[in-house]
């Protein structure tokens, strides 16, 4: 029991020290147990004074013979310098305003230092070592912790370092690393040859060995993707349990909307709504994840399992998170299906404008130009009673005074942009008929790309359909790396293909810098997720200084680059009408130029748009560089985008050329995902994920083999009555993550 002991309850951690830790999300006993280190300093090779060498890291033991503290004129710097002496010889040690020091370390002491040795006017020293205490020169190197071994470094913070973690845990663990039990199946460690947790536990902390602390972290990284797994298949198999409604395949609606198209399906689209519409069969709820490259049709493919669901009378849910995005799915999903006589709405609007805001509804016959202005009240009344087949709509679908009367699919586009909860919320607004509560089919839409070990992971309790196809027509948009001294030519290239009918974006980072009261800048509240800077459910907010970075680029564009070119600018902050005009403007030709922030990210379909300007392209995850540039090539004309940086680190001329040179948006993944690790890539800090399994969703082999190891445990013990200890850790694993 004593894993939940309270951090307070600890002996030797002092509130100054709780309040660090619990800063770190450490609240417990158990918690710092499993605060794994995130590398190692190699000081295992303890040498003889003799034998130093200069300007690399030493380890040896000797005898303090004298210490003292000495104030720096020029700097007024105390320096600490101490003489030590091994069987060799003797060096200095010194350290930099640390006087304490002289209150532990006395002449006499034996000492075990580790540090790099320097060559100065002082000739040679030990320049800040780490140093610890030992018995004598006949000590053992069982007794050290921060030298002569492998030391483990922690994720830190301010005030809390690595050598305090290593002392409270050196002498936590000696006391109580037997109390701690294994959690996972023995044949899963008999199987895969693991260390014992015992001795896993005081090898990843302390190991003996690299070797040893390899085995320990393959260990854990093993069991913290295993119950990942276990937590995303057991959902699985709940929602299994569920009922839903079994919709049936009309063929024959289906073949009609098919034939009212203007063009060919894809050989990928009709195998992905062939999926979806067969899981809507069954009277267990669907729960399919459609992923695909931007401008794949994913929509398209939404609409026909849409379709399929409202003609057996039952309502279809859309949920969207931009007011920008929800508006272009409503007029694109009523243009697809303006024949078919089906009754959509649309619900947009904050929270404190909802009695004057007015809303949108096709009419009966579906004509699109002349929609039907409704109260919000009256259109909520329809939803309730049934009169409206598909309602979409931004987070505001979730407020609980939106009710359906039979809820049979709900669409969420870039679901990763909403809350676990509201996402939830939307799928229970369905109550179904009265003999029993039905759940309706689930499809989540996407365009980031998704290396398939992280959709293994986080996605395991969907389904994957895959849009690897884009449609005939369609032209490979060429991408370029623009350095400062080839902006000028780029200019004048935008400026000839304006001059040419076409249209143009400018994209622009959001800039470090204080707000205009001089105080800091607010953290920026978008979800990262899948290196997206999502926009938030609840709100759409930009900060000031991405409003500064967009108008200062207007203001050069504008004035000094193309004063005799159309220019407008877009951001967050703008009123949803303002925007709305500006982008109808666009889409008009009335502006030549558009400069805006990441709100045009997703949700804009401006088919002469043909040129796209990132600036500082580094600053952006390559998945938003990704879904930036699908704003353009979305028609037949050759488009072209252009990434300006004024990076030269290897690391961005990495990322960049990934993206020059990745076929598709699969393999763009993995890349961003290899180079940046799926820390950075994809936000699983978001979700609690701990460290261990972060840096191994990139791993496929082990996360199929944990993914195969989860399955066969379920299937004989679905509920883990046989694995308590297991079951138990499951529940305190699942209360840190939110998967999705």
């Amino acid at each position: 029991m004593f894993l939940d002991t309270p951090i307070n309850k600890i002996s030797g951690i002092g509130l100054k020290f709780q309040q660090k830790l619990k800063k770190m999300g450490v609240k417990t006993a158990e918690d710092l147990v499993f605060h794994f280190p995130h590398r190692y300093e190699d000081f295992s090779n303890i040498q003889p004074i003799s034998k130093v060498k200069i300007n690399q890291t030493n380890c040896f033991a000797g005898k303090i013979l004298e210490i003292k503290n000495t104030k720096t004129w020029k700097k007024k710097m105390i320096l600490t310098e101490a003489l030590i002496e091994d069987k060799t010889g003797a060096i200095k040690a010194i350290w930099f305003n640390q006087y304490y020091l002289t209150k532990f370390l006395k002449p006499g002491d034996f000492v075990c230092l580790a540090g790099k040795v320097l060559l100065g006017s002082m000739g040679l020293y030990l320049s800040s070592p780490v140093y610890e205490k030992i018995s004598g020169f006949e000590f053992q190197s069982a007794e050290l912790a921060h030298t002569g071994r492998l030391v483990p470094v922690y994720p830190e913070t301010e005030g809390l370092s690595s050598k305090w973690l290593r002392w409270i845990l050196w002498e936590f663990l000696k006391k109580f690393k037997t109390q701690i039990q294994d959690s996972l199946p023995e044949d899963v460690i008999k199987k895969n040859n693991f260390l014992p947790i015992q001795k896993a536990i005081w090898q990843i902390h302390f190991p003996d060995s690299v070797l040893q602390a390899e085995k320990a972290r393959e260990r854990f990284s093993f069991e913290q993707l295993f119950l990942i797994e276990i937590a995303v298949l057991k959902e699985r198999l709940r929602m299994n349990q569920e009922k839903a409604p079994a919709i049936p395949l009309n063929v024959e609606i289906i073949k009609k909307f098919v034939g009212s198209l203007k063009f060919i399906l894809t050989d990928a689209q009709r195998k992905c709504a062939w999926q979806i519409v067969k899981d809507l069969e069954k009277p267990t709820p669907c729960s399919r994840l459609l992923q695909g490259d931007v401008g794949s049709g994913k929509t398209l493919v939404a609409v026909i399992a849409a379709l399929n669901v409202v003609k057996a009378g039952w309502q279809v849910a859309f949920m969207a998170p931009t007011e920008i995005l929800t508006k272009q799915h409503f007029r694109e999903v009523a243009k697809l299906l303006s024949s078919f006589k089906i009754r959509i709405a649309l619900l947009t609007g904050k929270e404190d404008k909802i009695i004057s805001q007015k809303l949108h509804c096709i009419t009966k016959d579906g004509v699109i130009p002349d929609v039907l202005e409704i109260s919000r009240a009256k259109l909520l009344e329809k939803a309730k009673k049934g009169e409206i087949d598909i309602l979409i709509g931004t987070h505001s679908l979730i407020q609980d005074k939106v009710k359906f009367a039979k809820l049979g699919l709900c669409v969420i586009d870039e679901q990763h942009r909403f809350g676990v909860e509201q996402r939830s919320k939307l799928i229970q607004k369905s109550r179904g008929l009265k003999e029993k509560v039905l759940l309706p089919h689930f499809i989540s839409v996407t365009a980031t790309p998704i290396p398939r070990s992280l959709a293994l992971t986080i996605y395991g309790n969907l389904d994957l359909s895959v849009l690897d196809e884009m449609p005939e027509g369609r032209k490979k948009i060429i991408t370029k790396v623009v350095t400062p001294e080839q902006r000028n030519e780029t200019y004048n290239f935008i400026r000839k293909r304006i001059e040419a009918g076409e249209q143009a974006f400018v994209i622009c980072p959001r800039i470090e810098t204080g707000n205009k009261e001089g105080k800091e800048e607010k953290v920026n509240l978008h979800t990262k997720i899948f290196g997206v800077e999502a926009i938030p459910a609840v709100k759409e907010i930009s900060s000031w200084s991405e409003v500064k970075a967009v108008e200062e680029e207007y203001k050069k564009l504008s004035q000094e680059i193309f004063p005799e070119l159309k220019v407008a600018m877009l951001h967050g902050r703008m009123k949803p009408a303002e925007k709305e005009k500006i982008m109808r403007d666009f889409k008009n030709k009335k502006i030549d130029i558009l400069v805006s922030t990441s709100v045009v990210e997703v949700g804009i379909d401006i088919p002469s748009a043909t040129v796209m300007i990132i600036e500082g392209a580094e600053r952006f995850g390559l998945a938003q560089l990704y879904q930036f540039r699908g704003r353009i090539g979305r028609a037949d004309l050759q488009s072209h985008c252009f990434l300006f940086s004024d990076s030269r680190s290897v690391k961005t001329r990495a990322r960049l050329k990934a993206l020059l040179e990745a076929k598709n948006g699969f393999e763009l993944a993995q890349k961003d995902l290899e180079i940046r690790g799926p820390g950075s890539f994809s936000g699983v800090k978001q979700w609690g994920i701990p460290d261990l399994a972060m840096e191994n969703l990139k791993n496929l082999v082990l996360v199929e083999q944990t993914r195969v190891a989860a399955k066969e445990i379920l299937q004989k013990d679905p509920e883990l009555k046989n694995f308590p200890l297991l079951r138990q850790k499951l529940e305190k694993f699942k209360e840190k993550i939110h998967l999705e």
